[in-house]
Order: structure tokens, then C-alpha cells, then sequence
């Protein structure tokens, strides 16, 4: 049974070493783990301290695609060097890297395809309030939307087994993290979660720019994964809404 940790960065010299120094070095039940970057169009040394560190696989794009993509890429990369079990996780040291174990266990025992992992999100000292609420909001409509139980959405610590990862597939540029939820419960695909602990903040997150811009970017990927897996009832949903706002006016 072969591992592959993938982790997706973009300028993040400073904090990889740290990150890979937390990665799990064995497993019970499994026999090899590898260790995989995508290097999304750094202009800092990113990829020379993966490859210092002895990192297996690089994958680099020459400019800087966003994250949604580079998961993919990853994906792509550990399917193609034969990975049973793939785990994605941040290059900022987020998580704690001996969680690993707790999300490939349900993979290994045959009781899932995707496990989540759950950060204790009202604990967490470094998210504001307001990122507290959006972030069980969130969660909140994306269980609606996937018809599954997962309690953090956004979290991308996560394992896929080899089946889950070759049946996903991320359309939008923003994150994968919401839509692939969706794609699995739709695809009536095991998912579980499971809790992980999380480490102190190293960096602010690169990932929005603004509380509205995480809001808006959310929804229009929620929506477009429920578009894609429900059409019909978007539509009816759709045309209901607007049913009822012109007979308002009449």
C-alpha cells in the first residue's frame, strides 16, 4: 500500500521545511510513503528546498494557475506514480502532520473513500469570529448541497483512496475544497470526517483577500457544483425564486 502526501504551494520557502519536518515518516498498513509538491508559478525558491529536503515528485507550473489546479495536478501526478492513498495538506504547516495517520486509517479499513479533516474551528485562536461563522455557514450549505454530514467543509486536510481521487474532478479556479464534497456525495462516494488538532499560524492565509471575496467566490462554487449535479432542480429552484419575486410586484 503506497502513500502519497501532496501539498500545493505557491512561494512558500519560508514555511516547506517545516511542513515536510511534520510529515510522518511510517504508517501501520502502509508500506511506502512518498512526498509531492506543486509548485504553482513560485518566484521564491519553493521547489529547490522541496528538492534539498528530498521530496520525491515536483510538479511546476510556470506561472500561477491557482489552487483548484494545482490539486489536480497533484492528484494527476500521485495517480500516475502509483499512489493507492493520496493526502493533501497546506504548506503552511496548518495542520499537524501526525493527523495523518487518522486520515487514512478509515481508507485502510475499508469504511470510507474521502475523510475530511475536522479543525477545531470555534478553538482556533487566529480565526476572527466572523471567519468562525462563515466557515460553519459554509459547511452548513455544502452539507445540503452533497446530502453528507461533514462538519468543515473548507478544510483541506484530506485523503482520497486511488478510486475516489480518479473519479474527481475540479472545474472551477478557485478551490477544490467545496466541490469535491459535492462531486462525492453526489457520486454516492464513502466520506467521513474525522477531528484533527491544528498548529499555530505561520502565515495569513493567501487564499482570499477579503471576508466578501471568500463569501462570494464560495458561493458561486457551491452553486456550480450543485448546478452540475442537480440541473433540474437548480432550475426549478431558480425559476421558483423568480416566480415569486414577480408576482410580488403585480
Amino acid at each position: 500500500m503506497k502513500l502519497i502526501i501532496q501539498i500545493p504551494c505557491y512561494n512558500e520557502a519560508e514555511t516547506l521545511e517545516v511542513t515536510l519536518n511534520d510529515l510522518p515518516k511510517h504508517i501501520d498498513g502502509i508500506d511506502e510513503i512518498e512526498y509531492l509538491i506543486i509548485d504553482d508559478g513560485s518566484t521564491d525558491n519553493t521547489a529547490e528546498v522541496a528538492k534539498k529536503w528530498g521530496v520525491h515528485y515536483v510538479v511546476r507550473f510556470r506561472r500561477n494557475k491557482g489552487l483548484a489546479k494545482g490539486f489536480m495536478a497533484g492528484l494527476d501526478a500521485c495517480l500516475r506514480n502509483g499512489a493507492d492513498i493520496i493526502v493533501n495538506t497546506d504548506a503552511d504547516n496548518q495542520y499537524c502532520g501526525a493527523d495523518i495517520e487518522r486520515l487514512v486509517r478509515p481508507i485502510l479499513d475499508g469504511e470510507a473513500h474521502v475523510v475530511i479533516g475536522e479543525r477545531p474551528i470555534d478553538e482556533t485562536e487566529h480565526f476572527s469570529p466572523l471567519k468562525k461563522k462563515l466557515q460553519h455557514l459554509g459547511s452548513w450549505v455544502v452539507r445540503v448541497a452533497s446530502k453528507t454530514d461533514i462538519p468543515d467543509a473548507p478544510s483541506g486536510f484530506r485523503a482520497y483512496s486511488r478510486d475516489a481521487a480518479l473519479r474527481i474532478n475540479v472545474i472551477n479556479d478557485y478551490t477544490y475544497t467545496l466541490e469535491t464534497i459535492v462531486q462525492a456525495g453526489r457520486d454516492k462516494m464513502a466520506i467521513k470526517s474525522v477531528p484533527i488538532r491544528t498548529n499555530p499560524e505561520l502565515r495569513k492565509s493567501r487564499l482570499f483577500h477579503s471576508m466578501w471575496g471568500y463569501v462570494k467566490k464560495s458561493v458561486l462554487t457551491i452553486m456550480r457544483a450543485y448546478l452540475m449535479y442537480r440541473p433540474l432542480y437548480f432550475f426549478m429552484l431558480l425559476g421558483g425564486i423568480i416566480s415569486a419575486v414577480g408576482a410580488a410586484f403585480l
